[in-house]
Formats: structure tokens, sequence, C-alpha cells
């Protein structure tokens, strides 16, 4: 029998509710996905972009507190969670690889799309 999301700590029945619209129906299937590829997939699915939301299911995976991510950690998890964001962009998808590309050598200013 699976084990509820909001099984794993940190996580209440709105998360819960989130990861079955996005296809992840139990607390096995969200740690088999990892903290990155399943926040990916609630983004893909119409999920606002929420950094503590995000930092909150890193430390859930983990068996932590949510507050327990403070300093270098936290700085840490900004950086994938803006990537993530990034590659679920309207403008990624549209700009591809080679606007990725295009990005990372500094000739897209991201600011300006």
């Amino acid at each position: 029998m699976a084990t509820p999301v909001s099984s794993i700590r940190n996580l209440g029945p709105a998360f819960e509710a989130a990861c079955t619209r996005a296809g992840i129906a139990s607390a096995e299937d969200l740690r088999a996905l990892g903290a990155d590829a399943a926040y990916a997939r609630l983004l893909e699915t119409g999920e606002r972009p929420h950094f503590i939301a995000y930092y909150v299911l890193v430390m859930g995976l983990q068996g932590r507190p949510w507050n327990d991510c403070k300093g270098k950690e936290k700085e840490a998890l900004r950086a994938r969670f803006d990537a993530i964001k990034a590659a679920r962009s309207p403008e990624s998808q549209v700009l591809g690889e080679l606007g990725r590309f295009l990005d990372e050598i500094g000739v897209i200013d991201r600011k300006q799309t």
C-alpha cells in the first residue's frame, strides 16, 4: 500500500494535492523522483514557483524541520530553485537550446526577456 505524500515531514494536504495533480501519487514516488525533479513536475502542471515550498520539500525529504535550512545551504538551494524555475519559464521554452547557450555566454540579458 502506498504511503501518502503528507506523511513526509513538513508536507501537508495542500502539497499532497499538488503532487496528485502532477502525477506523484505517493511518498515513495516523491522520494524516487527527488526534490528537484518533483518540483519541476509541479511547475510543469501549473504550480506557481515559490522558494519556501521548494526548500520545505528538500528539508522534508531529508527528514529535517523546514526551518533548518540556513546560510550557505539555503543559498545553494536558492540557486537550484532558480535553475529549476528558469528551465520551466516560458522564455526558456521558446528559446530552446540555442537560447540557453546564448544566455549562458551572456548574449541574452534575462532582465529584458
